[in-house]
């Protein structure tokens, strides 16, 4: 009889690559709506719990696991529910640790050196930077997504002018986040600063760079590392490339600082992505952040490249079983997901009908398109964007190598006819 998974926030994208992973094996449920979890301004993260026990407890079958891939507010409603209906997952504390930047940075540096400087900044009474800090640094809450409210400064105009936005939004994660952080006896340290603080670190610089991997048992295993690329002279993301492209010696030092991580941190049963940047004029790595998920914008590049996607790793340890990952099993030598973006406001007056996109994924081999401005919509409305950019679509690539991939890429911008009135 195949196993009983639920899945929050199932969508449809990773509901098609799930079904790839042994199907006579599986049977999937949507446990809440995507759109009831993620991108909502409101978060009642009690009562999207009690939602959600709900449809459990009127399933009438046996629960045999509960994932996510995605993150807050699903990320930390997955250890709940867990526990809950006593299905593996990861410890609460752990994942909260990941979650809230300041406790992960503290976490951190009593493990590695590879941690930027980092200070609270107030947002009420501030006088400028902490001592131990120059521009330029990034400005983001304790608590965020998707890199909402995350602003890079150079000097105090900017500074200033990026805590008066952040005053305004960071109620949105923090309120819902300070529901989570009650449930846990914190450090003293971490309770007076709570949820809706603010946090400044460091600018890193040079090639950024994902590792993924789960944790199992108390041993850690990365099965991946992924290249993330920016639009020149930007922070907004340009594609994420499977395999990476660094050298091998850096690939195994991020490997190495990745489990000593993991295992401060205290995640099991759980995989895991974390973001550094390596800069190679000096050969100097920096962790930017860990999360207590793997990456779904990876899972069709894993896929693509190893055969299997990165979400067969989430649904064996959901179940008590070890994950099988293979290498370079797949159809293509190399695979990203790239990100067709707008970097000034404006309303989508046409984009691709699903005709279209049926037909570009048709005519360019290993193409898939997710539209994700619609026609009608105004781009600054468009939910969990970066401080800077505006997603058109995200088009998934598999080639031969990178230049058939740019190439590819390219070729599918030119068929995806957006159009947009500033």
């Amino acid at each position: 009889m195949p196993a009983h998974i639920f899945v929050l926030g199932l969508d449809a994208l990773n509901l098609e690559t799930l079904r790839h992973l042994e199907p006579d094996e599986f049977t999937f449920h949507e446990l809440l709506p995507k759109d009831e979890l993620i991108g909502i301004e409101n978060i009642d993260l009690a009562g999207l719990l009690d939602r959600a026990a709900q449809q459990l407890e009127a399933f009438d079958g046996p629960i045999d696991a509960i994932v996510g891939y995605w993150d807050f507010p699903v990320s930390s409603m997955l250890p709940i529910l867990c526990r809950r209906f006593g299905v593996p997952g990861p410890p609460l504390d752990a994942v909260v640790k990941c979650e809230h930047k300041y406790w992960s940075r503290i976490e951190q540096r009593k493990v590695i050196e590879e941690v930027p400087e980092f200070a609270l900044v107030d947002l009420d009474e501030h006088e400028g930077l902490p001592p131990n800090l120059r521009y330029p640094v990034w400005l983001k809450p304790v608590k965020s997504v998707s890199s909402e409210l995350a602003f890079r400064v150079g000097d105090r105009d900017e500074l200033n002018a990026a805590l008066t936005e952040m005053r305004q939004g960071i109620d949105k994660y923090g309120e819902p986040f300070e529901f989570v952080l009650g449930q846990l006896d914190l450090p003293p340290e971490i309770a007076r600063v709570g949820a809706t603080a603010c946090l400044a670190e460091e600018a890193a610089v040079g090639q950024q760079v994902t590792v993924e991997g789960y944790s199992v048992g108390g041993e850690v295993h990365v099965y991946g590392i992924v290249d993330s690329l920016t639009y020149p002279d930007t922070s907004s993301f340009l594609r994420y490339q499977y395999p990476s492209q660094l050298p091998e010696r850096i690939r195994a030092r991020l490997a190495e600082i990745s489990q000593k991580v993991v295992e401060q941190l205290g995640l099991d049963s759980i995989t895991f992505n974390i973001e550094y940047f390596w800069d190679p004029d000096n050969d100097r790595i920096r962790l930017l952040e860990v999360n207590p998920r793997h990456s779904q914008s990876h899972a069709l590049l894993f896929e693509h490249v190893d055969g299997v996607s990165n979400h067969e790793a989430m649904i064996k340890l959901a179940l008590g079983r070890t994950p099988r990952r293979p290498a370079g099993e797949g159809p293509y030598d190399v695979a990203a997901k790239c990100y067709l973006r707008a970097f000034d406001d404006g309303v989508v007056v046409r984009s691709p009908s699903r005709a279209e996109v049926e037909r570009i994924e048709q005519e360019l081999d290993g193409v898939t398109v997710r539209v994700v401005a619609e026609t009608g919509s105004r781009l600054s409305d468009l939910a969990q964007q970066d401080s800077y950019s505006y997603e058109l679509a995200q088009v998934f690539v598999g080639a031969r190598d990178e230049a058939e991939l740019i190439e590819t890429y390219e070729r599918c911008v030119q068929m995806l006819a957006f159009e947009i009135q500033n």
